[in-house]
């Protein structure tokens, strides 16, 4: 499998100010596997050490930071000697030793030489919890599930992914059906590195499905092991009613949806572990579209999304004909996973800062904001061919946005006020003027 994260880490070991790098990411979107990847193409070596209930390292690490003697130990740890200019060094699950993960501060002072990658589940919920965290000693990425630029590499339609990334419209038209094709297949299996493996070896939805289910699980059992006990129940009962909260036509998120008489100061903080852990995206509102938009952000306003549409589809209890055969269950939600789709793929821009915009008295709503450098670009989404895009219309009326964009299964097309652009290419981003 290809990931797009592999060409920033490229970069990132050719950089003169390299500091350790630090992926952050929901468990199973493939942290583990990128590090070893990259150290098998890019290096000549590399150590891989794993810091859960390793007690040999928890010694390692327990004495003072003589980066010689740790790097002495981990080559004992990796069986050969360790050469800064090329062994990668990875150290994954780092939040379960906090003294390897401060240590990255003195890899960064005194042996900026040695490449160092660390990665770890619950990373961002760890670094709440009082550890001295090297600030301003490390470089963060993120990973996130594959987009479907990915899940086209994935399936070995190469040309397919190169027509995506050539912007020929007029190729990609004479191909629409087998994008959608495909467009179909990545909403039901979605982005997990292992669910996307099944789907590809052999297109076997129950596996696929099977998956899906055991990482949700996964996750709950999570909640149990790693958050406060107080706030356990808390966080399940939220995280179980986002498909609901999607399936809403207003998408703002509903607490008493959770339960009757559910008030946002008894969840603000399963809202935020949930966030920590990567599990959930929050879209905030915003009241005006002025830059940046994060100055008018409206917090009591906000919808949440889950890390996959796959997930999503699992937790909803879709099954693989519902979105393949259009029947009248997915028409009914096909909204809420369409809205999902296209935040996946926007998300993984690092450039993007995502918000919504609806109006004071609710008739208009647009679904995402993008401000990208200096531009923000309304986003409205519509699930098929509708093009209809009343509330688009009116935002661009009243605010004059410079650019305006439509996401449908329509090809792509230019209007005097807005673009047109196919949901197959919306994570490719606005074609150029």
């Amino acid at each position: 499998m290809y990931r797009r994260l592999t060409e920033q880490l490229k970069r990132w070991k050719e950089s003169r100010d390299r500091k350790p790098m630090i992926i952050r990411g929901a468990r199973q979107v493939g942290k583990t596997w990128i590090m070893k990847e990259f150290g098998r193409t890019c290096y000549q070596k590399y150590a891989y050490i794993s810091m859960d209930e390793n007690e040999v390292m928890e010694e390692v690490f327990r004495d003072a930071f003589d980066i010689p003697r740790i790097i002495s130990a981990l080559g004992i740890a990796a069986g050969f000697q360790i050469e800064p200019d090329n062994t990668l060094i990875i150290f994954d699950e780092i939040q379960e030793i906090p003294r390897a993960l401060k240590s990255l501060k003195y890899f960064c002072e005194n042996a900026r030489e040695y490449h160092v990658i660390a990665a770890g589940s619950l990373l961002g919920v760890a670094l709440h919890e009082g550890t001295s965290f090297p600030v301003g000693k490390v470089e963060f990425c993120d990973l996130y599930p594959m987009d479907f630029w990915e899940f086209l590499k994935a399936c070995r339609e190469d040309g397919l992914a190169g027509l995506m990334e050539a912007k020929d419209d007029t190729l990609i038209s004479s191909f629409k059906s087998k994008y959608t094709d495909y467009l179909k297949y990545y909403y039901y299996v979605g982005g997990m590195p292992e669910a996307v493996g099944a789907f590809v070896e052999n297109r076997d939805m129950k596996k696929v499905r099977l998956i899906q289910k055991r990482l949700l699980a996964a996750y709950e059992n999570d909640f149990s092991k790693h958050a406060p006990r107080e706030v356990v129940t808390r966080i399940r009962m939220l995280w179980n009613s986002i498909p609901t909260q999607l399936a809403r036509e207003n998408k703002k998120f509903i607490y008493g949806l959770i339960r009757e008489g559910a008030r946002a100061r008894e969840y603000e903080v399963a809202v935020t572990w949930l966030m920590d852990c990567g599990l959930v995206y929050k879209v905030n509102r915003v009241n005006k579209p002025g830059f940046p938009l994060r100055a008018y952000q409206d917090f009591k306003a906000f919808k949440l999304f889950v890390l996959d549409i796959g997930l999503l589809g699992a937790m909803s209890g879709l099954n693989a004909k519902v979105i393949l055969e259009k029947t009248r269950l997915f028409e009914e939600f096909k909204g809420a996973l369409t809205e999902q789709y296209v935040l996946q793929q926007l998300v993984v821009n690092p450039e993007n800062d995502l918000f919504y915009w609806s109006s004071e008295n609710g008739t208009a709503e647009i679904d995402f904001l993008v401000q990208n450098e200096e531009k923000i670009i309304p986003v409205e989404v519509k699930a098929e061919e509708n093009l209809q895009a009343k509330s688009l219309k009116l935002f661009c009326e009243k605010y004059h946005p410079d650019y305006a964009v439509r996401t449908s299964m329509s090809d792509y097309r230019k209007q005097d006020w807005m673009v047109n652009i196919p949901l197959y290419l919306v994570g490719i981003g606005p074609y150029p003027e």
